[in-house]
């Protein structure tokens, strides 16, 4: 589901990151030579210095030879730049090295490459595959080596890297949906779904080209109506796992098709979604934090707001944990020890946390920042957005739910069956996937 989205955003471009990150990061020196690490006074590895400030790497104090290692990514053209610099500057200030490389399809790449013995000692990636990579083989547990402490990070953050008792990586940014108003068109953002169909209903008007509302029909973004009800999509603590016919459920996305749905252009799909509101041709969006560079771009006046109540029930989005994964990569002592530094540096260092809000958009996982007066007005309604949702299932067969499930929406969406009809196909699909 992410990769879609992932690749959607290579796709349609945006802004190019801004500003120097060597320039704010504060990285300290490490040592070399002696195989100790200079660059902390906190040996007790919660991310804060003697004097009470926080520290800047947040790696207490290592030992052992210097060492390289490589990372994957597969950003937006709106964060790469941003996480070159970061790589450059944690190389200038480091005994360790850190070779980054962005890959255009990762999925099909770490699949491949890791159980080969080539793949790299961690990647960055939503937390959706963490329970699918550990089950085959793909990941190494470093709860026993890490230096930060995971109450460092809000509570569904800290839960998503973990699994079967084992810390598989590190988090640093969630996103979800919100609601995303042109502030030409509304004055203030709507606190019902009831009040924002009413100002749709004003603004809507095809025949002329603008909308109401300009929404992707997905899973993940129809997610938050659809488990509004009280239903869910797919959930390894119920029986059945598989929610999609629960009554609640197909209720939602009843609910989603009754009161969006009209006012939205015709094709479902994100790009033309996502254009007509980036385009000042609708009142509202429903998107994630990644399209606020774009809209910044295009010179949008647009405010943003969690979701709107709805009667009945309450929005509960899935949101994604942003993570760095502990591949099989990491087994050597030295590639790990490197990789270790780089990330616990990158996911604790606030004043890169705050730069990546302010030019991408990111939300805060750090509980010192999360919903905090210092980040962006506009991430901050973000970061309000991720506390309604619920972090997307990890568990292996989540992944034969996505493609029949979204197929299902689109049906919906379409017209050529009703939201029962939808539900049904897809899970008779998912359940034969699952045999």
């Amino acid at each position: 589901m992410s990769m879609e989205r992932r690749d959607v955003l290579k796709r349609i471009g945006a802004l190019s990151a801004t500003g120097a990150v060597a320039g704010c990061l504060g990285v300290q020196e490490q040592g070399e030579g002696d195989g100790t690490d200079s660059s902390s006074d906190d040996a007790s590895g919660d991310g804060t210095a003697d004097d009470g400030s926080s520290g800047d790497t947040s790696t207490g104090t290592e030992s052992g030879p210097a060492g390289s290692a490589t990372v994957w990514y597969s950003l937006p053209d709106t964060e790469t730049q941003a996480r070159e610099q970061a790589i450059e500057s944690f190389n200038s200030n480091s005994r360790h090295t850190i070779d980054g490389g962005d890959i255009s399809d990762l999925r099909k790449k770490t699949t491949s490459a890791i159980p080969a013995g080539q793949g790299p000692a961690s990647f960055d990636w939503a937390h959706d595959w963490v329970g699918d990579y550990a089950q085959r083989g793909f990941l190494v547990d470093q709860s026993d080596q890490l230096s930060v402490g995971m109450d460092q990070f809000t509570e569904a953050a800290a839960g998503a890297v973990q699994f079967e008792d084992q810390v598989l990586g590190l988090p640093y940014a969630a996103e979800t949906v919100a609601l995303v108003y042109n502030e030409e068109y509304v004055d203030e953002p709507p606190s019902s779904v009831s009040e924002m169909v009413s100002v749709m209903d004003e603004h809507h008007d095809p025949s002329n080209g603008t909308y109401g509302l300009s929404y992707p029909f997905d899973p993940y973004f129809t997610s938050a109506w659809v488990q509004s009800q009280g239903g869910y999509i797919f959930d390894p603590e119920q029986d059945p796992m598989l929610g999609l016919t629960n009554d609640a459920t197909v209720q939602g996305l009843q609910f989603a098709l009754d009161n969006f749905k009209p006012y939205m252009p015709n094709d479902p799909q994100y790009e033309a979604q996502a254009a007509a509101f980036a385009d000042g041709n609708a009142a509202f969006a429903i998107n994630g934090p990644w399209y606020l560079a774009t809209l910044n771009e295009k010179g949008v006046d647009f405010g943003t707001a969690k979701l709107p109540s709805v009667d009945g029930g309450e929005p509960n989005p899935y949101t994604g944990i942003q993570m760095w994964y502990f591949s099989t990569g990491m087994e050597d002592d030295a590639t790990a020890a490197a990789a270790r530094s780089f990330i616990e540096w990158h996911v604790t260092n606030e004043d890169l946390v705050l730069q990546a809000a302010e030019e991408q958009g990111a939300i805060p996982v750090l509980s010192e920042l999360a919903g905090s007066d210092e980040l962006p007005s506009n991430v901050k309604a973000f970061s309000e957005a991720v506390q309604q949702g619920v972090p997307m299932p990890t568990h292996p067969k989540m992944n034969a739910v996505w493609e029949p499930y979204t197929s299902a929406l689109i049906k919906a969406f379409n017209g050529d069956t009703d939201a029962a009809g939808a539900m049904e196909e897809a899970a008779s699909t998912i359940r034969s996937n699952w045999e």
